[in-house]
């Protein structure tokens, strides 16, 4: 007997072959009853609805990006619905936003489009619960992995809790995207295999639907399980013996998917890709992206989730991060860990690494994805990210490679499920007929010597930063409950008595995890602190009232004024997609590249030290901010005790003061919309990088960048605009379109001060004109002299500008 005959269990087998064997289907008869499978769902219900609970009882939301980034978005989104619009533009986030390109927007996350449509004024709590419920469904996906294996319920059900809310589900669950894209996988991958094991159509159908759900969030963890999804893939067909034929034998149902997936994915990665282009973040040094490695010394806390203080209420982490690495680190508690419950990580140390049970043919995939993974997460500490980086397409446009764990945690909770279910069916493992002889020696002592290693690093790491003691406690009461549940293992280790250890030891894992993990402060805090989203303080009341009042009045004189929040909580930052206030900052890691240049805005308004003021805008008084309009600024404090580098606007007027708002009025800036019969041209390159804009008078001329020069006709270019009597007025305002009425007498731009970006489309009188560059970030259109009316729309999905996209892409490297 070699080391892997002892890790084969008959229910294991996991291979390229047509069918499953007799074997494994009188298993999967024998153990998957119905009463046993109505008692692993109702299992996975029970705790989902309990960890749900934690967050109820203790009045806590899942804080952080879900609710400063994620909460607005679908309060956004559900409005538009709401009003029979699709949200393709958002006008509330930095001036203006391309939201259809934005994976984070949730417009193309058809669950939450769903529950947008059926609760458009849903509460944070409720919100939770869908973004929860998304776990829930995705561990229903892991009992149809494990029935269809064979594999016993008691397993399916603990890896499933693992999948749940284990390591990074939980410490993670504010990263709303992620867990959608997470959430999805397990039912893709059975979906894939049934496909290629019965040559199927309606499994091929059913996976491009799942995979496309999954990969629609178009962010790290969905790019990466998506390359997990191949590697299956190519494994199963390695792993058939006759590569040709089968692949010969599956080549109709593996075009299907492809072609799912291709049709599906295909315009809103364009449209992505065309927005990364014209970006603040158009791809991500490698330097950047190390910063988001994930540091070995964190595996510590499999065994031990609070050694680093990762759980504290008090926030006193100690673990890896930027204030105690040497090396730049961007990482924090939550992206660093990884508890998945004592019970799955015994069995993994234990029956699966020292056991020799990890090399069972049913594993090695699960094992070879968890190696692959994790030498992907630790990034910078092996040259083999710095290779993926450089040379695998699409790695270099994620800045954190720890995002990995993501696929870790479903590799580990199906290593751990099926474990238990070898113990249940064969008892411990026994490492007595290992060949050769001295595996039974070496095996033990290179995982204990292993593990040991570990926990002094740890402790090391931790006695550097004068914490020794507190994770030394830590340690100590994991390693308690280890040989408790070792005792379990043990004591009920005969055949009979097999099926209650488990059932034992998976109820303590769900205890566990809902202790550990739910409405933790890796994951929950008050729902006071993001009012703004329920039930406003009376002064922060009284002063969006007084705001919103003050607005309204100069809309009706034909203004269409913006404001400027800066240095509020959290939540603050994009509350104004829920206030419907024109913001010309916001929250987000994606901003147009142009608009950030020149505007300054920085990548969140909570940190007023993240904004800065270039040449091109120097101060609230100047051009750019008058043509932006400008003319209300939001702050937590009083103007004059901004940082040092502000600017402090003279002439302006305090327009409510409460106890933790302050509200400025800047006076009024430059009109929406207005006729320009002079042009001046300029190159918007040029003026962005020197950080200087020219002079132009605002009441009849107009910038023109160089590359729209050309859409001009020679009347217009040779015009001096003199004497020129003009009128423009907006007739109707929405999110994707702006309609302007429109009187010259001479041929001029019509300007609007929104900003310029592709896919919006100008007609004139219904005739399609082009969209011209003006004022250096916005957009214009020529008109003759005459009446008119004037209609910018949004079409991003248009021939057109998908066209262009692809042109773009073709055409990065020449540029």
């Amino acid at each position: 007997m070699t080391l892997l005959d002892t890790a084969v269990s008959p229910a294991a087998p996991l291979t390229g072959r047509l069918q499953p064997s007799a074997t494994e289907a009188a298993a999967r008869a024998r153990a998957w009853t119905r009463p046993a499978t109505l008692l692993a769902i109702a299992s996975l219900c029970g705790l989902a609805g309990a960890a749900f609970a934690c967050w109820l009882a203790t009045g806590a939301v899942v804080p952080w990006d879900s609710k400063n980034h994620f909460y607005p978005m679908f309060r956004f989104l559900a409005d538009a619905l709401q009003h029979g619009e699709i949200p393709l533009w958002n006008p509330y986030h930095f001036a203006g936003h391309p939201s259809v390109a934005d994976p984070q927007s949730l417009l193309f996350t058809p669950s939450m489009v769903l529950f947008a449509l059926v609760a458009p004024h849903a509460s944070m709590q409720v919100f939770d619960a869908v973004i929860l419920s998304h776990l829930l469904f995705g561990s229903f996906g892991i009992l149809c992995l494990f029935q269809k294996r064979g594999w016993h319920p008691a397993g399916a059900v603990l890896a499933a809790m693992v999948f749940m809310l284990g390591g990074v589900a939980s410490s993670r669950l504010q990263h709303t995207g992620m867990i959608i894209s997470y959430s999805f996988f397990p039912w893709a991958l059975w979906a894939l295999d049934l496909t290629l094991e019965r040559r199927s159509y309606k499994f091929a159908a059913l996976f491009g639907l799942f995979a496309c759900l999954m990969a629609l969030g178009r962010d790290q963890v969905a790019f990466l399980l998506a390359l997990v999804l191949i590697g299956r893939l190519v494994w199963l067909t390695a792993a058939s013996g006759d590569v040709f034929t089968y692949v010969k034998t599956r080549a109709g149902v593996i075009a299907l998917m492809g072609a799912i997936v291709l049709v599906v994915m295909a315009a809103p990665t364009l449209l992505t890709m065309q927005f990364l282009g014209t970006s603040n973040r158009p791809g991500i040094s490698y330097g950047v992206a190390a910063a988001g490695s994930f540091a070995p010394v964190n595996l510590i806390t499999l065994f031990a989730p609070n050694f680093f203080g990762s759980l504290d209420w008090n926030y006193d982490y100690w673990g890896p991060g930027y204030e105690t690495m040497a090396e730049t680190d961007w990482t924090d508690r939550c992206i660093n860990y990884l508890f998945i419950g004592t019970v799955p990580i015994l069995l993994f140390v234990w029956h699966g690494l020292a056991g020799g049970r990890i090399f069972a043919r049913g594993l090695r995939f699960c094992v070879a994805v968890t190696v692959a993974m994790m030498l992907y997460a630790v990034g910078r500490e092996t040259p083999i990210f710095s290779w993926a980086f450089d040379w695998l397409p699409g790695v270099s446009l994620y800045r954190r490679p720890a995002d990995a764990t993501f696929v870790v945690n479903i590799m580990l909770a199906l290593i751990s499920g099926y474990l238990l279910h070898r113990y249940i069916e064969d008892g411990l493992p026994s490492i007595a007929g290992f060949r050769p002889r001295w595996l039974r020696f070496v095996l033990p002592v290179a995982v204990g010597s292993a593990v040991a290693t570990l926990f002094g690093l740890g402790l090391a790491f931790s006695l550097a930063q004068k914490h020794a003691l507190p994770s030394l406690r830590e340690l100590a009461i994991s390693v308690a409950l280890m040989i408790c549940a070792a005792a379990i293992l043990v004591l009920l280790r005969s055949r009979r008595r097999r099926a209650l250890a488990a059932i034992l030891l998976v109820a303590a894992t769900g205890a566990e995890l809902i202790w550990r993990d739910a409405a933790s402060s890796l994951n929950a805090e008050p729902n006071s602190r993001y009012a703004v989203y329920a039930h406003l303080s009376p002064g922060d009341a009284r002063g969006i009232e007084v705001l919103r009042q003050d607005i309204a009045s100069k809309v009706a004189e034909g203004d269409h004024p913006r404001i400027e929040v800066l240095g509020l909580s959290g939540p603050w930052q994009n509350a104004s997609m829920v206030l419907k206030f024109e913001n010309t900052l916001g929250y987000n890691p994606l901003r147009i590249s142009d608009y950030e240049r020149a505007v300054g805005p920085g990548e969140n308004a909570e940190d007023p030290y993240q904004r800065h003021f270039p040449g091109t805008f120097r101060g609230y008084k100047c051009t750019l901010a008058a043509l932006l309009g400008l003319e209300y600024l939001v702050l937590d404090r009083p103007l004059t005790n901004l940082p040092r580098h502000f600017p402090r606007p003279s002439h302006i007027q305090q327009l409510y003061v409460g106890d933790s708002m302050y509200i400025y009025k800047l006076g009024k800036g430059a009109p929406r919309t207005y006729v320009a019969t002079k042009i001046k041209p300029s190159d918007n390159e040029t003026v962005i990088d020197e950080s200087t804009l020219p002079n132009f008078d605002v009441s009849k001329e107009v910038l023109i960048d160089g590359t729209s020069l050309g859409d001009l006709s020679t009347s217009l270019l040779d015009s001096s605009g003199e004497s020129a009597q003009t009128q423009a007025a907006i007739t109707h305002y929405a999110d994707n379109s702006v309609t302007i009425d429109v009187t010259t007498d001479q041929p001029g731009v019509v300007v609007l001060h929104d900003l310029f970006y592709p896919g919006w489309e100008a007609r004139v009188d219904g005739q399609k004109k082009p969209v011209l560059r003006t004022n250096i970030l916005f957009r214009g259109v020529e008109v003759p002299p005459g009446h008119h009316t004037v209609e910018f729309s949004f079409h991003p999905l248009s021939m057109a500008n998908l066209s262009a996209a692809v042109s773009g892409l073709l055409h990065k490297d020449d540029e």
